[in-house]
């Protein structure tokens, strides 16, 4: 794969795009529902156990940063090293749904939304 496409199935469970990321494109990731090496991963674990595509299905909590499963230690790391705003990806997607979350990151080469 080397090009960046639209596809709502490449948007990790956490708010980020696959389809975006560096190693996706480069085959050296199978993308966040895929891949047997993220095991280790609360968020996605969470996901897979509750069948939803992302937090943005999750009902219990309105803002996913009140989340101790999707804010923890990794997740704020992650937000400083790469100035991501997973939550804001979260947002994003339970406003304007997960097709239209795919083509604006995808427009915009976008791995994750940036923090401001």
């Amino acid at each position: 794969m080397s090009e960046i496409v639209v596809n709502q199935d490449l948007i990790t469970y956490c708010g980020l795009y696959c389809g975006a990321c560096s190693k996706f494109i480069k085959g050296k990731c199978q993308g966040c529902h895929t891949t047997t090496r993220a095991s280790w991963c609360r968020v996605r674990f969470c996901n897979i156990e509750h069948k939803y595509n992302s937090c943005a299905d999750c009902a219990e909590f309105k803002d996913p940063v009140d989340c101790r499963k999707f804010n923890n230690f990794f997740s704020k790391f992650y937000s400083v090293v790469y100035r991501s705003d997973r939550a804001a990806g979260i947002r994003k997607i339970r406003t304007d749904g997960y097709r239209a979350f795919a083509a604006y990151m995808a427009a915009r080469n976008l791995h994750a939304i940036k923090r401001k």
